[in-house]
């Protein structure tokens, strides 16, 4: 595309935002950033990927982390510091990835909290993609062998973990849609009309 814009797109689990990522990616020819974020960031620390994996992985927070928010620091923590493996180091270090890749071009990024990273950017355009408790649940049953009980328990502990990061990292609260340019509902619109109404909004309000 020739204007260049920045697509963030949060999400709830089995909501299909990662979906709707991947096809705006494919229709827009930009891009899409997700689990990729680790491993550039780890091949620019030095720190293995491994550690970035594990505190991306963590599901949940004290209630101290949750009320003491932090947010982007530029400046990361030098090796020698027995901090610099710490998760804010880790965050920081996955913030410099992403305001770099925002900087080369039109991109899209999913979840990390690219958003609030990005919020000095022009042209970033900010999604929240949710759905109905039902929909999010029979999207995860398809990819997961889980029993239906043990599911609903792993989707909200991920959208608990998801909320607390984003609180912990931004100050501001997850789902709330006014963090947003867009909060879209899969299980009434669907994929392709999401990715439609994303694409409508660049054209329009992206200069």
């Amino acid at each position: 595309m020739d204007k260049k814009v920045i697509i963030t797109i949060a999400r709830q689990y089995g909501s299909g935002g990662k979906t709707i990522g991947k096809m705006l990616s494919e229709e827009m020819d930009i891009p899409c950033y997700d689990r990729d974020i680790i491993r550039l960031a780890s091949e620019d620390s030095g720190i293995h990927e491994r550690l970035f994996g594990q505190v991306d992985e963590i599901r949940t927070r004290s209630l101290k982390d949750i009320l003491t928010s932090k947010s982007y620091d530029p400046n990361l923590i030098p090796p020698e510091s027995n901090e610099f493996t710490s998760k804010d180091n880790l965050f920081n270090y996955q913030a410099k990835i992403i305001k770099e890749l925002a900087d080369k071009g039109s991109c899209i990024f999913i979840g990390r909290c690219a958003d609030n990273i990005l919020r000095d950017y022009d042209n970033v355009v900010r999604v929240f993609i949710h759905a109905d408790e039902d929909y999010c649940f029979q999207q995860a049953k398809e990819r997961n062998s889980m029993s239906d009980s043990d599911l609903k328990t792993y989707i909200r502990k991920i959208d608990k973990h998801r909320a607390d990061f984003y609180k912990y990292y931004t100050g501001n609260e997850w789902n709330n849609a006014k963090n947003y340019d867009l909060s879209l509902n899969t299980s009434k619109l669907g994929f392709e009309k999401c990715v439609e109404v994303i694409k409508d909004y660049v054209n329009i309000y992206c200069k």
